[in-house]
């Protein structure tokens, strides 16, 4: 098989549009499965996850093989729910083209608008699905679409509707058929007369995107006003490679309607690999360099996707240059390790089939790779080049995570380990300084998801509670107070005195020790000692427990006994002018403060900005991207951001989204000092 026999293609869309079951449908026609599995029952191809049939959700990028025509079409089908973004990007990444998949009913959905801006540059189409179904509205979807994204859109089908709004068949504008379906599958049918004029003029629309797209079609169109189904295929295949017109179809995953034809126009219009412009990368040294997807060529494949089951790890590899056989060693340009491949597969969802080769432009998979993650570039050692990864947005939203029975942390451990190689959208830290493991993604569905896979996967009850905010304490004014420590228990005893000297020190957030002892009252000796008391101490703040920052410790009198004077000692006398003088020294609570870069459409500022300032944020600019959206650049305390990503997306029904980054300590105000003083000491009695 050569590249000229692929295709690939990333069904996105709206949760519900049927992405999954076209994918279905487009393997039953085809004989790739010998049922129709559904959604609902489970039985689907790519919902194969045991998550993805209790949630009758997509929740992972799976991939189905149809074989249409002699040609291979790579249907990589991915989750329209926005936790799971992730796999969306690396289907993008590894797909010529996407197929937009919208939902009659549904007209233009978030989905829609986020995939299509996900996208880029990428080439489209749009497959506009459940057009038999009640209160379906082919058109009404169609000029939704048609208003968002401009002149791009452009319909290659005309809809055969009945009185309901139900489309009954479908009109081939590019070759002039209508087809209608019978007994499940497409037949051909006269065109009714009552369309044949609005047939005619969007096959004249037709023709024109086609010829805007060559030069020699649109002198040929402005002589003749005529082109033939092969120039207006030749134009159109022009417009989707550069971007600039985005075929429509429309039909039912169900019933069949248009699938056979939305796959006839994979193999008419979506550009085969070798056909795309070189991809940007960088050779071993960092420079830029571009990589030809040349079938002769020394072998570059981007992992787009790792799965691991029952069976082992499958690193999922899109061949961008030359072939991939199993006996070869390739470089790993992201860990600097030379790999011997084994085994290779195609998947078609959960199945596998072992294969000689993955050819260029294919999608396969590499078996038992272990040390190779996703994102990870597999080349020729001879010719290193490090292909661009996925844009992976960063984590912004975080759960404390923890075994409900104790002694399974490392067990929790290893499993988000484990997870983690399948979705890298997702973070572990393990926060020492509040004493608790933090899991980050995109929301909570995702955060549940991975909850559920521990226990399914690995046997592991976890519970999920609020991250604890890393407050700090400092003083305001200074406080000079005596440590003095004196024990006697019948034999050698225990004597160290100290006056140390407690001042505000904005210049460094860590603790700063000095002495001014005159006279020797304290020997030099034991200065360590009191320092390391010091230190040890100023980890518990007089307020709430929190470390205690911008703090001048000086030592500057004392008194010691020759015999009975220890380090010991003076360590402990110290920790006890620190006990003595904090309570006094107007201590009071920082909170950590956050940059947020949130990015939202016009129609939303009002809510957002009103949101900000509930949460003691500070709206420091607003920036317009030109597309009918605004960054809004403000700093609020970590503490009202716990929530902030689903909150986000309540507010802009999905539509916007963050950055978030931590920037610096500040006061707490009052009342927030108040509140998070109590819960500390609820939470330390509890404890």
């Amino acid at each position: 098989m050569s590249a000229k026999d692929i295709r690939n293609i990333v069904l996105l869309g709206h949760g519900g549009s049927g992405k999954t079951t076209l994918a279905e449908s487009m393997l039953f026609m085809t004989g790739g499965t010998d049922r129709f599995g559904k959604v609902t029952d489970g039985n689907t191809t790519c919902d194969y996850d045991a998550e993805e049939i209790k949630r009758n959700i997509s929740i992972s990028l799976a991939v189905a093989p149809v074989k249409y025509k002699n040609v291979k079409i790579n249907v990589l089908d991915t989750p329209g729910n926005f936790d799971f973004a992730g796999e969306v990007l690396s289907g993008i990444r590894a797909a010529e083209c996407a197929v937009l998949v919208c939902g009659a009913k549904d007209g233009l959905s978030v989905g829609a608008e986020r995939a299509w801006k996900m996208l880029g540059n990428k080439p489209r189409m749009i497959f506009i699905n459940r057009t038999d179904e009640e209160n379906s509205d082919y058109n009404a979807c169609f000029d939704a679409l048609k208003g968002k994204f401009g002149t791009a859109v452009a319909p290659i089908v005309a809809p055969i509707i009945d009185g309901s709004k139900k489309v009954t068949g479908i009109v081939d504008l590019l070759h002039n058929k209508a087809y209608e379906v019978k007994g499940g599958k497409a037949a051909e049918c006269a065109i009714p007369a009552d369309i044949a004029d609005e047939v005619e003029a969007l096959r004249a629309e037709l023709m024109e995107a086609a010829a805007g797209a060559d030069e020699e079609l649109m002198e040929k169109f402005f002589e003749t006003m005529e082109l033939s189904a092969e120039e207006i295929a030749k134009g159109l295949k022009f417009g989707v490679r550069d971007g600039s017109v985005a075929p429509v179809l429309c039909g039912s995953a169900i019933s069949g309607l248009g699938v056979d034809m939305l796959m006839q126009t994979v193999l008419d219009l979506v550009p085969v690999a070798t056909d795309m412009p070189a991809e940007a990368a960088q050779d071993d040294d960092g420079n830029a360099v571009e990589v030809a997807h040349d079938e002769n060529g020394a072998t570059a494949a981007i992992v787009f996707k790792t799965v691991s089951d029952q069976y082992g790890k499958f690193s999922l590899v899109k061949v961008v240059r030359g072939k991939i056989t199993g006996d070869m060693s390739l470089y790993d340009t992201t860990t600097g390790n030379t790999e011997k491949l084994g085994r290779l597969y195609t998947l078609k969802g959960k199945k596998n089939e072992e294969v000689k080769e993955i050819c260029c432009g294919d999608i396969g998979a590499i078996a038992k790779m272990d040390r190779v993650k996703t994102g990870d570039t597999l080349c020729d050692p001879k010719s290193i080049v490090k292909l661009a990864g996925m844009p992976y947005a960063e984590p912004c939203y975080s759960r404390a995570i923890a075994p409900k029975t104790r002694g399974q942390e490392e067990k929790l451990g290893t499993g988000l380990n484990r997870l983690n190689e399948e979705d890298p959208t997702f973070t572990v830290v393990n926060n020492a300084e509040t004493h608790q493991m933090v899991v980050s993604g995109a929301g909570d569905i995702q955060i549940d998801v991975l909850v559920s896979k521990l226990k399914t996967r690995f046997g592991v009850d976890a519970e999920l509670d609020t991250p604890r905010v890393p407050y700090r304490e400092k003083i305001r004014k200074t406080v000079q107070k005596q440590g003095r420590h004196k024990k006697q228990t019948g034999g050698s005893g225990q004597f160290g005195d100290v006056w140390v000297r407690f001042e505000p020190n904005e210049e460094s957030e860590e603790m700063v020790f000095a002495e001014e002892v005159f006279g020797g009252s304290v020997p030099k000796n034991f200065f360590p000692a009191v320092e390391k008391g010091l230190r040890e101490a100023v980890i518990h703040g007089p307020l709430a427990g929190y470390p205690v920052v911008n703090l001048k410790c000086v030592l500057y009198d004392g008194s010691y006994h020759p015999v009975d004077s220890s380090e010991i000692a003076f360590k402990t006398a110290a920790n006890l002018a620190y006990k003595a003088a904090m309570p006094e020294a107007s201590p009071v609570l920082l909170e950590p403060v956050c940059e947020l870069k949130v990015t939202v459409p016009d129609q939303y500022m009002g809510d957002i900005l009103g949101d900000l300032n509930k949460r003691r944020g500070r709206v420091m600019g607003m920036t317009p991207t030109g597309d009918g959206e605004q960054i809004i650049e403000a700093e609020c305390p970590e503490a009202e951001l716990m929530s902030y990503a689903i909150d986000l997306r309540s507010m802009t029904q999905s539509r916007g989204s963050f950055t978030m980054h931590f920037v610096r300590y500040e006061q707490c105000s009052a009342d927030a000092q108040e509140k998070a003083v109590a819960a500390a000491k609820a939470m330390q009695e509890a404890e």
